[in-house]
């Protein structure tokens, strides 16, 4: 009989254990919002805490105290009221301490799932921020577009610097930008047959100013200009390291101070230009034609220029350290102090030897 009460008396456990079930299913299976998760977590844990504190106060503290089972008559007879009640109150208070630890323990655990739930929706709403950022620059990039097909100018210039602002809050979208103001410059050269400006439109040259001062620390493809027509062009220290300027006209251009490393200028058009100080290193510029340019102080060091015509040029001071001139016309080329140690100079016209190691500087390793 004694069993079968006990039994009883656990009966009222099980609705407890089904909303625990419950509760603990529906937090890992159901699909609903963060913090509705949590929160029946939470529930569950709550329910669980409270069912092991009323067993540790109840039953718990009765076998604690040496209650394994009912007491007989005779032994409630050898113990008093007054101390079957301090025994059992002296292990509630040993189990509550016992609770007391459970309970910090369930709170580090709260805190911990609620810092987490909190990193989670940081992230979560930082992605969200990411998306609409992405969104809005998505927006600006197609209507800037958009502006350069106008056929009015002002919005045509809206749109050339709407692109660079672009690129700067964007510097994912860095050679994107450049390629499409590249395409603008192609798209709108003069066509075959038509007479070339003698210097760019307003919109062109815009868009040349705005892919001059590009930041040179994010790598992209190379600028591509080949055989346009840029006649007159203002590009002082402009970027175009790497450009391709192949066939391109750049006659009278202000190319002063420029970055053109590693540019190709082969058979480009650049008579009357002007590249003081401009830093040509390891650029392509054969068949060039440079006659009358200007290349003061020029950086020409491992510059390929063979056969290029260079009649009239101003070259003083320039660096042609280890430049190859095979074949280049060199008819009236100012030279002086020009530095062509280990240039290649085998096959040059319109100079002697004997003219340019009175004026250049040259060593055992210039080839002619």
């Amino acid at each position: 009989m004694g069993v079968a009460g006990r039994w009883r008396r656990l009966l009222w456990l099980l609705p407890a254990f089904a909303l625990i079930t419950a509760l603990g299913w529906a937090a890992a299976v159901l699909p609903v919002l963060g913090w509705a998760r949590w929160t029946l977590v939470g529930a569950a844990l709550t329910a669980t805490a409270s069912i092991v504190i009323a067993l540790l106060l109840g039953p718990g503290a009765r076998r604690l105290a040496g209650e394994q089972h009912p007491l007989t008559a005779a032994e409630r007879k050898q113990m008093t009221a007054t101390e079957r009640v301090e025994a059992v109150n002296a292990a509630r208070h040993t189990l509550i301490q016992a609770a007391t630890g459970l309970v910090v323990i369930g709170g580090v655990v709260f805190t911990a799932q609620g810092l987490l739930y909190t990193a989670e929706s940081l992230e979560t709403s930082r992605q969200a921020q990411h998306t609409a950022e992405q969104g809005q620059i998505t927006d600006r990039y197609t209507k800037a577009v958009e502006q350069l097909g106008s056929a009015k100018l002002d919005v045509r210039l809206g749109g050339i610097y709407a692109l660079e602002r672009l690129a700067i809050d964007s510097p994912r979208d860095h050679p994107t930008v450049y390629d499409v103001l590249a395409a603008f410059l192609r798209e709108h050269d003069p066509q075959l047959g038509a007479k070339i400006p003698r210097e760019p439109a307003t919109d062109i040259q815009a868009a040349l100013t705005v892919i001059g001062r590009r930041n040179p620390t994010l790598v992209g493809s190379a600028i591509n200009l080949a055989d346009t027509h840029l006649r007159g062009a203002n590009l002082p220290y402009a970027n175009l390291r790497g450009a391709k300027l192949h066939y391109a006209d750049l006659r009278g251009a202000d190319l002063t101070g420029a970055d053109l490393r590693g540019a190709n200028l082969d058979s480009s058009k650049l008579r009357y230009a002007y590249l003081g100080d401009a830093d040509l290193r390891n650029a392509e510029l054969p068949n060039a034609d440079l006659r009358e340019v200007n290349l003061p102080d020029a950086d020409l060091r491992g510059a390929f220029l063979g056969s290029a015509d260079l009649r009239e040029a101003d070259l003083r001071d320039a660096d042609l350290t280890g430049a190859d001139l095979g074949s280049a016309n060199l008819l009236d080329t100012n030279l002086d102090n020009a530095n062509l140690r280990g240039a290649d100079l085998t096959g040059i016209v319109g100079v002697t030897e004997q003219a340019i190691r009175s004026r250049a500087r040259v060593d055992a390793s210039t080839r002619f």
